[in-house]
């Protein structure tokens, strides 16, 4: 059985623990900021063995707008680049785009019970944000960096 005490503890030992959140479809929700000024969130599902960690990110405005003013083909070109490479970060992922626009990308993994060590926590946290990263200098990289 997945134990929240040992996943606060785990989470308190690294700093990452910034609020506990009611749920009600979960036995346990953390907030937590891993790494610094980057916000992610702990869940263990109800009837699950496994715990759910997660990172969403909306794109600033400035970023959309110059998506929007891009060629068609660019657009279309860099959703592709996204997909591709988070499929190779081996998480899920879900992309909310609006006419070939990237509005936001939320990024997911689990690891199940019989898989959990702090290890495998903070291993996969940093994968998901090494995800995220890659999002966004891929944004950067095809729309420019907004000073």
């Amino acid at each position: 059985m997945i134990s929240e005490e040992t996943i606060k503890q785990w989470l308190l030992d690294e700093d990452m623990l910034l609020e506990m959140k009611y749920d009600e479809s979960a036995d346990f929700h953390f907030i937590i900021e891993f790494p610094k000024e980057n916000i992610m969130d702990v869940v263990k599902p109800k009837d699950k063995d496994c715990i759910i960690l997660a990172c969403a990110t909306q794109v600033s405005p400035e970023h959309t707008n110059l998506m929007m003013s891009s060629n068609p083909s660019v657009k279309k070109d860099f959703i592709l680049d996204l997909n591709f490479g988070l499929n190779q970060f081996l998480v899920d992922y879900e992309l909310q785009v609006q006419n070939d626009v990237l509005q936001q990308f939320i990024i997911t993994d689990q690891i199940f019970e019989d898989g959990l060590t702090k290890n495998e926590l903070v291993k996969t946290l940093k994968r998901i944000f090494k995800s995220k990263l890659h999002c966004i200098w891929l944004i950067d990289k095809k729309f420019g960096t907004i000073s």
